[in-house]
């Protein structure tokens, strides 16, 4: 099981990870072979290198500066569920939807996200 303690700490670690764009910062967060699945942008990403490739790609996003809110819904046993909107200068506002498995050391096997434009 994970704790909410725990949620809040890994969701801290990847709002710190979108702000350095380090691969240590971002590899600190998943799993050997965790997947990355976000919709309706077909991002299937696998193994923690396809994910943090992937995330590094999308630094552009963040130019012009942003801004993330987020609140954890519900943790049940080993997965959590986080909504969050994203404030973009550049992008416009994004409402996100998390589910996030853990394993026990609370590092993330499975994320799933769905993204929506508003």
């Amino acid at each position: 099981m994970v704790s909410e303690q725990q949620v809040r700490d890994w969701v801290e670690g990847y709002v710190r990870a979108w702000t350095t764009n380090g691969r240590k910062d971002i590899a600190a967060l998943f799993t050997p072979h965790a997947e990355y699945h976000e919709w309706p942008y077909e991002t299937d990403w696998v193994g923690r290198e396809a994910i943090i490739d992937g995330w590094l790609d999308r630094a552009p996003w963040q130019e012009g500066g942003w801004e993330f809110e987020w609140s954890i819904l519900t943790v049940n046993g080993d997965t959590a569920a986080i909504e969050g909107t994203g404030y973009y200068k550049e992008l416009g506002t994004f409402a996100n939807l998390w589910t996030v498995t853990f394993d026990k050391n609370a590092t993330c096997t499975m994320f799933r996200m769905w993204n929506n434009q508003a």
